[in-house]
């Protein structure tokens, strides 16, 4: 007499038992990339000369500074935190790079200090959240008002705009004829290493088990603490990195930079497939989702249609993204529900029923 076991009947790792294509192709990232190739060809189809590289070189150059921010805003929200300082940051590095160059120091040395001082803002969030045991989404609310209120009192309504011409020149230059912004080659770089920090290394495992389980991810010896720290450090030096971009790009170093650049980000994570609950999400589905939010802003633009319309159709697709991991959820539950009852009712069944000849 055989004997039925829960663990034969359940694979130890029920995702790796369908095949490859499925798993690549039938996710929420999936989804999003075939929805971004769909945009894009409706934008190439009815918007005249949207498919020009003029239009994709100030498209990139546009959403630069989300595409830097969303890498480590992403190991953030799958660790089960948030960051919503990031924009604060970007401002008050755009004000440090500013008022050191008017006072005459050269870009570098302008642009270092921006680092260290995004380096010191991602350190006092990540201490107090992971040292002091703050929730985040607490602690950057206060840090959010607290960076601005400080990049707006160096300057107040003040904005410095004379920077070194090259400067600013190789802000918005493009690769040869590509129509490839310059600061593309940065994201590719941040990109590739943020892709093998998260999905290639034992730290970013030990990220997805914050995410899920912070108590589980403590027993089986994940350095938690440490972990959400450096999370922060990164969130903050990349964030930094942004507003010095955005500074030269516009020539302009302003107190109120980047203001409501954090909910675009979010946004574009969420939207790229991440769980707001944390423990779930891959890079390419957010970077993915940051193109779409561009592309469908800059094509709807062209057509005339106005920015409160774009946010309703962004905050929609928001919606529904968040929606359908619950949505997805119910549905698996009600099938392996089903098929429970199914083999309860085999099992409960005499012999021969079901086999009896007509």
């Amino acid at each position: 007499m055989s004997i039925s076991t829960d663990t034969e009947k359940t694979p130890a790792y029920p995702d790796y038992a369908q095949p490859l294509w499925r798993r690549v192709l039938l996710t929420r990232e999936g989804a999003i990339i075939a929805l971004l190739v769909a945009v894009i060809l409706w934008a190439i189809y009815f918007v005249a000369y949207f498919g020009s590289q003029l239009t994709m070189t100030f498209l990139l150059l546009d959403i630069a500074p989300i595409l830097l921010i969303a890498l480590p805003m992403t190991l953030v929200i799958v660790s089960g935190e948030i960051d919503l300082s990031v924009a604060s940051i970007v401002g008050l590095s755009s004000v440090l790079v500013g008022v050191l160059v008017d006072h005459g120091a050269s870009v570098p040395v302008a642009a270092v200090v921006a680092l260290v001082a995004g380096l010191a803002c991602g350190a006092l969030n990540g201490f107090l959240i992971a040292y002091v045991g703050l929730p985040s989404l607490a602690v950057t609310i206060g840090t959010l008002a607290l960076f601005r209120g400080i990049a707006v009192g160096v300057l107040g309504t003040k904005a410095i705009t004379s920077f070194p011409a090259r400067w600013s020149k190789l802000a918005k230059d493009e690769i040869g004829s590509t129509g490839v912004p310059v600061v593309m080659i940065a994201f590719v770089v941040l990109a590739v290493g943020f892709t093998l920090l998260l999905h290639f290394s034992t730290f970013g495992r030990g990220v997805y088990d914050i995410g899920l389980n912070t108590e589980a991810a403590e027993f089986t010896g994940v350095p938690v603490r440490r972990t959400k720290f450096m999370l922060f450090l990164l969130s903050g030096v990349v964030s930094a990195f942004a507003g010095i971009y955005f500074t030269l790009r516009f020539t302009s170093s302003r107190g109120d930079n980047a203001t409501g650049l954090e909910l675009q980000v979010i946004a574009a994570v969420l939207l790229g497939g991440v769980s707001i609950f944390g423990g779930r999400g891959r890079l390419h589905g957010v970077i993915a989702g940051v193109l779409l939010i561009g592309v469908i802003s800059s094509a709807l633009r062209l057509q005339g249609v106005t920015i409160n319309v774009v946010n309703i159709i962004i905050g929609l697709l928001l919606v529904a993204s968040v929606m359908s991991t619950s949505v997805l959820a119910w549905v698996s539950d009600a099938a392996a529900r089903r098929h429970n009852r199914s083999d309860r009712r085999s099992e409960l069944a005499p012999p021969g029923v079901g086999n009896q000849e007509r």
